[in-house]
């Protein structure tokens, strides 16, 4: 089968991202062909035989440059022909959608106030996702978060039958030969760190959205002891300048290293002692279920989708909502002065019972599943 994939921008560090070049490549290994349709590709170009086809835009206003690549990725789908219709992006004339981003409309009316639903910007991309959910639809809709599909219907009245909620993908190999010894040390001699260095890792793009703040307050807020050997590593894409003098101004600008994206994240898990994740709002999270497969044990708002594993496992500490600074503060302290290891097996049992019960191929099969239904 020709499955056609669509994300407007890739990047190698987003998570949406490499989910999708995970389920393409599963795709592939099942004897698939699999294009990829996009507007902006950084980094290296998949392996094999996964085409990239990256579509001229333009536009004053990124909606306006969303418009010109949709109807630039859809000519090039109608002379194409593919099976099926795969997006990562909302956008009309998907027979599938990965709900990687949470419900726009309700972020609309929830976090925006009533001149944002007049823009241009508000018309499109609800016109977007409407074409997605809408009731008499037949996209089929890959949920990331049981939550968000409640969420979804109460704006669309989207069918029950056409949701589809995923168990996490667990990159058990991502973690498999990785010795924790050997990594801690490169990463202790990269950054300069003492030995005994407690190292609290957070990891995601866009810091404000993740509550790299958040986790700095935290750290200003750690009893001197603690603080005086405690180092924060934050790697994303992002401006760092405003976290970085945050850092400064609460006294803890020595004790936080903020990196651009790399490719080495098992390893830093692997080194480091806890993940923090604060976030505002996450739809899902994936780096919360690396965490648990490293072993790493996890501190994370409610408000992420897969906090819920974390709960469930036992392999960490959720914070609740409404959030409150000292809540972390407490948890964070907590956290680095007790003995972690019961979070940290809990989480090795959790993601490995669900490594076992699951195939990794379990996107590929249902798409598999839609495009013959499609055919049908």
């Amino acid at each position: 089968m020709k499955f056609a994939f669509i994300i407007f921008k890739y990047f190698p560090y987003g998570g949406a991202q490499r989910d999708m070049l995970r389920i393409a490549r599963a795709c592939v290994a099942r004897g698939h062909a699999v294009k990829i349709y996009t507007g902006q590709w950084h980094g290296d170009r998949p392996e094999g035989t996964i085409e990239v086809a990256c579509l001229p835009f333009s536009g004053i206003f990124n909606h306006q440059r969303h418009q010109q690549l949709i109807d630039a990725i859809t000519a090039q789908l109608a002379a194409d022909k593919p099976d099926l219709i795969v997006g990562f992006n909302r956008m009309p004339g998907l027979d599938a959608y990965y709900a990687a981003d949470p419900c726009f409309i309700e972020r609309a009316y929830t976090e925006r106030n009533c001149l944002y639903r007049l823009t241009g910007r508000y018309r499109f991309f609800a016109a977007c996702e409407k074409a997605v959910m809408q009731g008499d639809g037949n996209c089929r809709i890959l949920l990331l978060s049981s939550r968000e599909k409640d969420i979804f219907q109460r704006w669309y009245h989207t069918p029950d039958e056409r949701f589809r909620l995923l168990p996490p993908s667990i990159p058990a190999e991502a973690f498999a030969d990785i010795d924790r010894t050997a990594a801690r040390a490169k990463v202790l001699a990269e950054f300069g760190l003492p030995e005994e260095a407690n190292i609290v890792l957070m990891v995601g793009s866009a810091f404000v959205r993740k509550g790299l703040d958040r986790a700095i307050e935290g750290l200003a807020a750690l009893p001197e002891a603690a603080r005086r050997n405690t180092w924060l590593l934050a790697v994303g894409e992002d401006k760092p300048d405003a976290m970085a003098a945050l850092a400064k101004r609460l006294g803890v600008g020595e004790r936080i290293i903020i990196t651009s994206g790399r490719p080495d994240i098992p390893q830093l898990m692997k080194a480091a002692d806890m993940l923090v994740h604060p976030a505002r709002s996450e739809l899902a999270g994936i780096v919360l279920i690396e965490a648990m497969t490293a072993g790493l044990p996890v501190l994370v708002t409610d408000v992420c989708g897969y906090a819920v594993h974390i709960e469930a496992a036992g392999a960490g500490q959720v914070l609740p909502s409404p959030y409150r600074q000292v809540d972390l503060n407490q948890a964070l302290a907590h956290m680095l002065e007790s003995d972690r290891t019961p979070w940290s097996e809990s989480g090795l049992r959790y993601t490995a019972n669900i490594a076992a019960r699951f195939s990794s191929a379990m996107e590929a099969e249902l798409l598999e599943q839609f495009a013959a239904e499609k055919r049908g």
